[in-house]
């Protein structure tokens, strides 16, 4: 499994830095041809009221044995869940894994994005091990180049996806124990669902004591302008609970000048242009806003062997501070091979460089919750 494991991330890897350095060198117009569809946008019914009962629409889910649950997966060396952390449910979003242009939406019979939506909840949402249930849904995502370009098909793909997203949310909820705290988790596009998730359906209800934490990663939170609209604060310290956790990883020398364009062009949840307001940044290796932590309090990288065929957890690999813009540096770029974006971002890597201290953080902050 874990040779499957590293063969797929590599070529998932691979095909998107193939894609951003193209992008680099030929610009915006091999963009769309690459990757945003031409095709008319496709509106889709609602899924069936009870689609999420049926668990072939979810890529994690309590009823899967841990041999078939991708989310239960775990590398050699990979430290024991303590026994005295209370149970608790991850309600995880998976990022973009339809890379076609074919359509504004990836159809769920879509066997390739499928694979890789699983390469990717093995990857990610296993960090999130500590926890007695995670849940983890298919839907019909919004496809690569929606996020590459701004016309209303765009939105409307992304609306569609958030829709399938918000109906498997009300059967994670009808499912797990009123008294369960919940921990929301997403990356890149499901950061994105996740955070709509805390502003239309859970800040301002009896939802919102309930969440112990929220992971966001990999998606740019305006301080200012995004985070008084979302119910719940910053993570300031590491004990701190019922706030949220988020960070974007670049290694140095990080060429950030096109990513922070395009941050200080976007509208925030407020309306108002994001501007210069600070991006919240959270850590990782020490749980607290705007840390910074040598390599030594790195608990462990996931990282893959150089031939591929195995895969282990390195201490120390790297360390982590957030910069005065609050993107997260990890100083040299760490030897996990070529597979970085340009600018030496390592986007695909955000969970991995820090697998076993996000493993800790969730089980430490849950804990901290149920005391409290």
């Amino acid at each position: 499994m874990a040779r499957k494991f590293l063969y797929a991330i590599v070529f998932l890897v691979v095909l998107v830095i193939a894609a951003a350095l193209a992008l680099r060198v030929w610009g915006g117009r091999l963009e769309k041809i690459a990757f945003v569809p031409t095709t008319p946008f496709e509106e889709q019914a609602a899924l069936a009221g009870n689609a999420y009962a049926d668990t072939a629409m979810w890529l994690s889910h309590p009823r899967f044995t841990k041999a078939t649950d991708p989310a239960r997966w775990q590398p050699d060396g990979a430290a024991p869940v303590a026994r005295d952390v209370p149970k608790f449910a991850v309600f995880f979003v998976h990022p973009t894994s339809y890379l076609e242009r074919a359509h504004w939406n990836a159809p769920l019979d879509d066997r390739q994005s499928r694979r890789r939506a699983r390469t990717f909840v093995r990857g990610l949402a296993s960090a999130f091990g500590p926890a007695s249930e995670i849940w983890a849904p298919r839907y019909r995502q919004a496809t690569f180049g929606a996020f590459m370009t701004d016309v209303p098909e765009a939105k409307q793909a992304i609306d569609l996806a958030y829709r399938d997203v918000s109906q498997a949310f009300d059967a994670f909820i009808a499912g797990v124990g009123p008294e369960t705290p919940i921990v929301l988790a997403g990356h890149s596009q499901g950061a994105e669902h996740i955070l709509r998730l805390l502003r239309e359906r859970v800040t301002g209800t009896p939802l919102q004591s309930r969440i112990a934490v929220a992971y966001p990663i990999g998606w740019a939170i305006s301080v200012e302008h995004d985070l008084p609209k979302l119910g719940l604060p910053a993570c300031e310290t590491a004990e701190q609970n019922g706030c949220i956790v988020t960070w974007s990883s670049f290694a140095e020398p990080a060429e950030t000048d096109d990513w922070l364009d395009l941050y200080r062009r976007s509208p925030g949840l407020d309306g108002k242009r994001r501007g210069d307001s600070s991006i919240l940044c959270v850590n990782p290796l020490t749980g607290t806003i705007n840390g910074k932590a040598e390599a030594s309090a790195n608990l462990g990288t996931l990282v893959p062997d150089w031939d591929l065929k195995s895969g282990e957890l390195v201490v120390g690999a790297v360390p982590a501070r957030c910069d005065e813009h609050g993107l997260l540096l990890i100083g040299d770029p760490p030897d996990l091979g070529p597979y970085v974006l340009p600018g030496n971002n390592y986007h695909v890597y955000d969970i991995p460089l820090f697998w076993q201290n996000v493993r800790q953080d969730v089980a430490r902050r849950v804990t901290a919750w149920s005391a409290k």
